[in-house]
């Protein structure tokens, strides 16, 4: 049988999703108190997996439970003493984890549901939101958001990072917008990026691709602020981008500015053939 988790998190005290050996990370966290509840090993695959300080209010993973673990699950009652049908047992999942993490976690599974068939938390998404908030001289210092927002010297111009994102969006090598690893792909394709200025003042952009490499987010994010503050036009975003290298003047900013806030999936019916054709293009690509 395998589950859905729906996720949410605060990034700043976690190394980041993957687990990692003497490490606090979330897939860790997680996984720790769903064996507590369950039993066994369980095995996260997410959706996507964050960088240290990243944060999450629509992340998604699946696990795969055994014929025990799923023992366990039949046998959870209602508070009146009846047993529970297969799904209600997967839906009180959720609650039971959250009992394990304890009073104000910094990470919680807020819904936990039977996953349909052919559904893979990886391999089926079609795309990933992520939000980044950036805060400039003309917001006041809040420090009841400063785990969530980058902080930046001067005023920005709101419009010019909004054209310069709008520019950077399409099908593309974004190989000067990431860290390279060795032998992986770095063409994406930018399905929306923009940039818009809040009722607070916040500036925060919405970025949305098929996926990402690494750090790519971050380093657009920056190349938007230096554009903002005079420092890049939209054009050079663009050259950059072409010329396929890093450059000193795109910073790859702070990662508490980050969050992942949505990830898509294809119809139902779709998700086994979506997990195929993604996991075949990965394996091509070696990424």
């Amino acid at each position: 049988m395998r589950i859905r988790l729906d996720i949410s998190y605060d990034g700043s005290h976690f190394r980041g999703w993957a687990r990692q050996p003497h490490q606090r990370t979330v897939q860790g966290t997680i996984e720790g108190a769903i064996a507590r509840v369950l039993g066994g090993e369980p095995r996260l695959v997410v959706a996507g997996r964050t960088d240290a300080g990243v944060h999450a209010t629509g992340q998604v993973a699946h696990l795969d439970v055994d014929d025990a673990q799923s023992a366990r699950l039949a046998s959870t009652r209602r508070r009146s003493g009846q047993e529970q049908e297969q799904g209600d047992g997967v839906a009180a999942l959720a609650r039971r984890i959250r009992g394990v993490l304890g009073a104000y976690p910094d990470v919680a599974v807020t819904r936990t549901s039977l996953a349909p068939d052919g559904f893979d938390a990886r391999f089926s998404a079609v795309w990933r939101r992520y939000e980044y908030r950036v805060a400039d001289d003309r917001v006041p210092y809040d420090p009841l958001e400063r785990h969530r927002t980058t902080v930046v010297r001067g005023e920005l111009d709101v419009a010019a990072m909004d054209a310069a994102a709008a520019a950077l969006r399409g099908l593309h090598d974004f190989a000067a917008y990431c860290k390279p690893r060795e032998e992986a792909t770095t063409i994406r394709t930018l399905l929306d990026f923009g940039w818009v200025r809040t009722e607070a003042g916040v500036l925060v952009a919405t970025i949305r691709a098929d996926a990402f490499c690494h750090s790519m987010v971050r380093a657009l994010v920056g190349g938007c602020v230096a554009v903002g503050q005079g420092r890049l036009s939209g054009d050079d975003l663009v050259r950059i981008r072409d010329d396929l290298a890093r450059v000193p003047e795109v910073k790859v900013l702070a990662a508490r500015g980050l969050t992942l806030t949505e990830v898509g999936y294809p119809a139902d019916d779709l998700l086994g053939q979506r997990a195929v054709q993604t996991r075949a293009r990965r394996d091509l690509d070696v990424d």
